[in-house]
């Protein structure tokens, strides 16, 4: 499959995977979820691929939904239901069609035979936290910041990783609010699994990687499943 919005890169038998907008902080437009759960499916596929690794191309992770693609499109966008210079409102149900495609998309990641780690630096916002909270581990720079803010005036997470990972208490703290919160937070809160200094996040999440990726591919598939 040729890709125009992720690039992926073999190490040995660790799967790089990094969505690749740098220019627009690797926000999520058209296609790019389609695009990941491809790679998720192909790397399932072949049988060099122990682990997969998902990060972001450039200073962030990955800065939720593109607005430009989504929202300030003229009438006519995947999002509205409608052809351009149509009056009608906003379907409600077009909407929700496009985004559960998206969300099963990124729970490929959560439905991979393969164990997947997120290595987030910069922003994991909005829907791009729920790309990171999709993968098996999360390992965050310190300084990096997770959280969802769109809360605060439309829209929520569109996974239940929230829940699942923090409880509904904790989960309805950051929902109710949306607040963002650091890499070092989100390691105290339990939201992911650990938070190291940006310098030392790449040999940190490949050493994670390497470790994992020397276990037989039938015994991962059996802990995930």
């Amino acid at each position: 499959m040729d890709y125009t919005q992720i690039k992926t890169e073999k190490r040995g038998n660790i799967l790089i995977l990094t969505m690749n907008r740098p220019d627009r902080l690797n926000a999520i437009a058209s296609g790019m979820p389609r695009e990941i759960a491809a790679a998720v499916e192909r790397a399932n596929e072949d049988d060099g691929v122990h682990v997969i690794v998902l990060t972001g191309a450039g200073r962030a992770f990955c800065a939720g939904y593109d607005l430009k693609d989504f929202a300030e499109t003229p009438a006519g966008n995947r999002g509205t239901g409608v052809a351009a210079g149509d009056v009608r409102p906003w379907d409600p149900m077009v909407d929700f069609n496009m985004m559960f495609a998206n969300t099963r998309d990124f729970m490929s990641l959560w439905r991979s035979h393969k164990p997947t780690i997120a290595k987030v630096r910069g922003f994991a916002v909005a829907g791009g936290s729920d790309i990171a909270l999709c993968c098996d581990m999360v390992v965050m720079a310190e300084d990096a910041k997770i959280g969802y803010p769109p809360a605060r005036v439309w829209g929520c997470p569109t996974t239940a990783m929230w829940v699942y990972r923090l409880g509904p208490e904790r989960a309805k703290r950051m929902l109710f609010t949306g607040d963002l919160v650091s890499g070092t937070e989100a390691a105290e809160m339990g939201l992911v699994l650990e938070a190291v200094p940006d310098d030392e996040l790449d040999a940190r999440v490949y050493a994670l990687a390497a470790r994992m990726a020397g276990v037989p591919r039938n015994q991962l598939m059996m802990q995930k499943l």
